[in-house]
């Protein structure tokens, strides 16, 4: 990127944020502090009202705005194929919203940078699940956003896995989508805890004036580490596959921590790290004899419960 390009860019970063630190321009643009504040000190000087010192963090002077910013075919592509996927994993309130925001970046980009969208809007889809989706989330997401952006409370009417309904007050911390599910992470005021409340069993909502200020976590990715740091720890599991099944295990594989597949004579041997090894032992049911076990001993010890289990159930 060359300097004109690069001093664009750092104008369009200080416009996006009410504050940047130097060190978070030196990484995003892979520079050097020195080079930031020679960048800066130029916006300066060319009339852009740039407010603040190194070390303290850099703003524009309220009401200062750029032009109309252009898109490159790059950039409308890449936010046309997140419309695409938005259609498939958030609800209605954000489709709606992105839908109109692609609408909005195709009025200012160029006739033949529209023509070259135009052509990916109809020839990219994105297959729909199989999977029903739950109507009663359909108009949470946008709301679950600004609660999470302001830090306000919400009340939610709940209901758990196991059916109860209960009435909540929550302090969000995050939205987090896996499983196929938005989950929001959240302090529970019934539960005097942290929780994690599936979307798609938010039978209600209401979004609450009152502001709550920060607990433990001071954001999402600060609670995913902890999380993960509290999972049991991965396990090397072995097994050989016949060739004509292998086929059977598909993309699924990689959510059992699938690592690598080698040749073993008519066989394929996969190996997975994951760490619940009866859930996988659940998932290698499903094959019957045309897997066989090399290790751990004690996937092979739980198959044998399973299977005697299975026995006793059908006889």
């Amino acid at each position: 990127m060359n300097r004109i390009d690069r001093l664009h860019a750092i104008l369009t970063h200080l416009q996006s944020k009410r504050k940047v630190g130097a060190q978070q321009i030196a990484d995003r643009f892979s520079i050097s502090l020195r080079t930031v504040y020679r960048d800066v000190k130029a916006l300066q000087e060319s009339g852009v009202p740039v407010i603040g010192e190194a070390g303290t963090g850099y703003t524009i002077m309220e009401g200062y705005r750029l032009p109309p910013i252009m898109f490159t075919q790059e950039e409308a592509a890449a936010i046309l194929m997140g419309s695409k996927l938005a259609q498939q994993m958030t609800d209605g309130s954000v489709q709606k919203n992105f839908a109109d925001a692609l609408y909005k970046i195709q009025c200012v980009l160029r006739t033949a940078d529209k023509d070259f969208v135009e052509q990916l809007l109809s020839n990219v889809e994105v297959a729909s699940s199989r999977i029903p989706l739950d109507e009663s989330s359909g108009k949470h997401l946008a709301a679950l956003q600004k609660a999470v952006a302001e830090k306000k409370i919400i009340a939610i009417r709940y209901q758990t896995g196991t059916e109860e309904i209960s009435e909540r007050q929550v302090e969000p911390v995050g939205l987090w989508y896996y499983g196929n599910q938005w989950h929001l992470i959240g302090w529970c005021r019934l539960r005097k805890d942290y929780r994690d409340f599936r979307v798609s069993r938010m039978l209600r909502l209401q979004l609450k004036d009152e502001v709550f200020t920060s607990r433990s976590y001071d954001s999402l990715k600060d609670y995913i580490s902890r999380y993960r740091d509290s999972m049991p720890p991965l396990q090397e599991m072995v097994v050989l596959v016949d060739t004509k099944t292998l086929r059977h295990t598909g993309d699924i594989k990689y959510q059992y921590g699938f690592v690598k597949q080698e040749d073993a004579g008519e066989k394929k041997r996969l190996t997975f790290l994951f760490p619940y090894p009866e859930i996988f032992g659940r998932w290698l049911l499903m094959f019957t004899n045309a897997v066989t076990i090399e290790s751990p001993a004690l996937l092979k010890d739980i198959m044998s419960t399973l299977m005697i289990e299975l026995q006793e159930k059908y006889t």
